[in-house]
């Protein structure tokens, strides 16, 4: 089945992205309620507040450990273990919460999602031909779209049986949807070559002994511009996207005034943008333009936002369009950003930067709540002005980004 459905695709590739709608469709469902259920079973925003925290937390130390534990275990092991742990145990513990601690516990847990989050990045691309990356990617980017049209089957059920029985029925169907997605990825894929070498390496090396290796890779990363280039630009997309999803519906409900009915309609429109961008103009960019789509997609990202503040209108034409060119922008920039990203970095040691990666995002983006909140009181306009900004200076980090390496691509170049 995977063979026909992804022919170019072979090996781990296949296999991960074959299994992965069964992860993004229920979790699309539930994502959206589930601060509307905490709320519905007798928590207060602070308890809710004090949970996310609570979460994050876990997941910065997860992040630390993450490249020890999918060097240690192997690639296919850490993502089987840490997936039934973080969200198979965690779906469980969310369907049938009854007070706060329930929460606590499933936080607490599913903190640990970083260490599968690292180990599905190194099985998927590892074993994959670096010009064979952006589409893996693009793909990946595809599947998380359509995966969110489903989104709208979780308001039904809640319609239905109201938001508690509607929840947990949907954190029950997450649990048997993800956990056999975890066990068809596992029975279809294999262990990388990188990872059955590192996990021989790392046989008779303690978790102190690694980590002072690992503080080691710190050290030499700041000494790396060209991946701290590269970096920098990964991070401030990751940046920009937790503040414009933060306060993007925010902005448009309460200083555009627009009816919260219509504006749930704008994420379907940019579903559709993103699925005809990929079939119309995707497959004419070439290999040798990567670094030109990531440069034009994060232009039309900023204009997109510039439209909104430097004429507020409610019009549905208008914010149709910062809609359309913001899908298409998203479209050609992250795909190729995710490539150059992992092309960026050497196989070898591809667990444990990617590891420090994680946890330079976390830090890096957990403030943009707060700064958005605040930004916002000031003036609601100060947030996009801010996720336009950031896409701005990704402008200019990529283009020295492609001067210094000498290079259009995010591919490496023969010798």
């Amino acid at each position: 089945m995977a063979k026909t459905i992804f022919p170019r695709l072979q090996g781990n590739s296949r296999g991960c992205l074959t299994f992965e709608p069964f992860f993004l469709i229920p979790y699309s469902m539930f994502s959206t309620y589930a601060t509307l259920y905490m709320y519905e079973l007798g928590l207060t925003e602070l308890n809710i507040g004090w949970i996310t925290t609570i979460g994050l937390i876990v997941q910065v130390l997860s992040s630390l450990l993450s490249g020890y534990l999918t060097d240690r275990m192997g690639r296919k092991r850490a993502i089987l273990y840490f997936d039934l742990l973080s969200w198979s145990l965690a779906t469980l513990l969310w369907a049938f919460s009854q007070n706060l601690w329930f929460f606590v516990a499933a936080a607490i847990i599913n903190g640990f999602q970083r260490v599968p989050h690292i180990a599905f990045y190194c099985l998927i691309v590892e074993d994959t031909r670096p010009s064979d990356r952006t589409y893996v990617f693009t793909l990946l980017q595809i599947i998380s779209v359509i995966g969110g049209l489903f989104a709208p089957l979780g308001g039904l059920l809640v319609n239905q049986y109201g938001m508690v029985t509607g929840m947990r029925i949907m954190y029950v169907i997450a649990f048997l949807f993800m956990t056999f997605q975890f066990v068809g990825r596992q029975l279809t894929t294999r262990e990388t070559e990188a990872g059955i070498r590192k996990r021989q390496e790392t046989r008779d090396l303690g978790l102190r002994e690694s980590m002072a290796i690992y503080g080691g890779a710190f050290r030499e990363l700041g000494t790396d511009r060209n991946l701290l280039l590269i970096f920098g630009v990964y991070i401030l997309f990751n940046f920009q996207a937790t503040l414009k999803t933060t306060y993007l519906s925010l902005y448009m409900a309460d200083y555009l005034r627009i009816d919260s009915g219509i504006i749930s309609l704008f994420p379907a429109v940019s579903s559709v943008i993103m699925l005809v961008t990929l079939w119309l103009l995707m497959p004419k960019i070439p290999d040798q333009a990567a670094h030109n789509a990531m440069m034009a997609g994060f232009g039309l990202s900023a204009l997109s936002n510039v439209m909104l503040v430097i004429h507020p209108s409610s019009s549905l034409l208008w914010i149709g369009l910062s809609t359309i060119l913001a899908a298409v922008g998203l479209m050609i920039s992250s795909p190729y950003l995710e490539a150059a990203v992992q092309n960026a970095i050497d196989d070898d040691k591809r667990a444990k930067v990617f590891s420090m990666l994680s946890v330079l995002i976390l830090l890096f983006t957990a403030p943009a709540g707060i700064i958005g909140g605040w930004a916002y009181k000031l003036d609601p306009r100060i947030p996009l002005w801010l996720v336009t900004a950031a896409f701005v200076l990704s402008y200019v980090m990529l283009y020295v980004y492609r001067r210094r390496t000498g290079h259009s691509t995010g591919y490496p170049q023969p010798d």
